[in-house]
């Protein structure tokens, strides 16, 4: 089977031939559909060993396919199902995993596999999509069901103001699961304005450049300061910089991927009473209400949608990417290849 592979820091991915993997007793083998690129796929090919990738792994923790095949002690799944994956593997017996919550299962791994045209995946991890939704758009529910955990956890209550640091798929998902839960004022920031329409057309109330007049120009949008401030690009200094845009008592919900370590100053978290949260991953609840998102309403996570590439596109957009583009989501999809 074609495969998108993981060489070394600095090196461009490759197109290669892997064998196509047979499924465990517990595992169906999935063609794969669509997979979508995340930003976090970026970081690994930077730094592998924070992550554990190996040279020639398979990335892509975004995708949904059809089932081939099953191995034998699946009952739940059958060939020919169209399902979307959740990349968190947890061993399926432990309380967390009982609960729907495999991303704290102590056993848990998280798998990739997605830029191939076939994988293996537990049974468990899959959710079978919605029939009016088209299979490669269910490659969306894994970002859609990052961006619902954070505003679980951040305590969003109807009316507040919100500011988003950050444009891209996670932050622009943010906007629109902060709009369903009831808050006034939507507004994200980023350093450019590629995305503005795109913040629109999934919800957000405003768009604001990202830098030292944001505070400022965040009151004039919204009359007041944010209640919460969703950092959701992961560089460093950032968690600071919303520290000091958000209200005194409100909360910054740290999302973005930072790695190698960050800079703050706590005086103004501290004086501000400012709470301060952290999200991660989602349970399979979310997951499950995720997909249900998917489907037609005002507005849509499909909006993110910028580009569907084959195999042979993927190196060159992947550095792309790296750079920083015009585009939002990009999926490597088989009817594009």
């Amino acid at each position: 089977m074609k495969a998108v592979l993981f060489d070394s820091v600095g090196l461009p991915l490759t197109v290669g031939e892997r064998p196509v993997p047979e499924p465990a007793d517990d595992e169906v083998l999935l063609k794969i559909a669509a997979c979508g690129i995340c930003g976090s796929d970026l970081h690994m090919t930077e730094d592998p060993k924070t992550f554990g990738l190996k040279q020639y792994d398979v990335l892509g923790h975004e995708f949904a396919g059809e089932v081939v095949s099953c191995g034998s002690a699946v009952a739940t799944l059958r060939p020919g199902d169209r399902v979307a994956v959740t990349p968190m593997r947890g061993c399926g017996h432990c309380d967390s995993c009982k609960r729907g919550e495999p991303a704290w299962c102590a056993e848990m791994r998280l798998i990739g596999g997605g830029y191939a045209e076939f994988t293996t995946v537990a049974a468990r991890q899959c959710r079978i999509l919605p029939d009016d939704l088209p299979i490669s758009e269910g490659a969306l529910a894994e970002p859609v069901a990052v961006a619902l955990h954070c505003v679980m956890r951040s305590g969003l209550k109807p009316g507040d103001r919100v500011l988003i640091l950050g444009a891209g798929p996670i932050g622009l998902l943010v906007a629109f699961w902060a709009r369903r839960h009831g808050a006034r004022e939507v507004i994200v920031a980023d350093i450019n304005r590629h995305q503005e329409e795109r913040a629109a057309a999934i919800g957000a109330t405003g768009f604001a450049l990202s830098g030292p007049g944001l505070a400022d120009e965040f009151r004039t949008k919204s009359s007041g300061e944010p209640d919460i401030v969703f950092e959701c690009v992961g560089k460093r200094g950032l968690i600071d910089f919303a520290c000091k845009l958000v209200r005194v008592h409100g909360t910054v919900v740290g999302v973005g991927l930072c790695v190698g370590g960050d800079d703050w100053d706590p005086f103004a978290a501290l004086s501000k009473e400012i709470q301060l949260i952290f999200a991660v991953f989602f349970n399979m609840t979310e997951f499950e209400t995720a997909l249900a998102a998917l489907e037609p309403g005002r507005y849509r996570p499909q909006a993110l949608i910028t580009d569907r590439i084959g195999f042979g596109e993927v190196p060159e957009t992947f550095e792309a990417l790296k750079r920083r583009t015009t585009q939002c989501k990009v999926l490597i999809a088989a009817d594009a290849a």
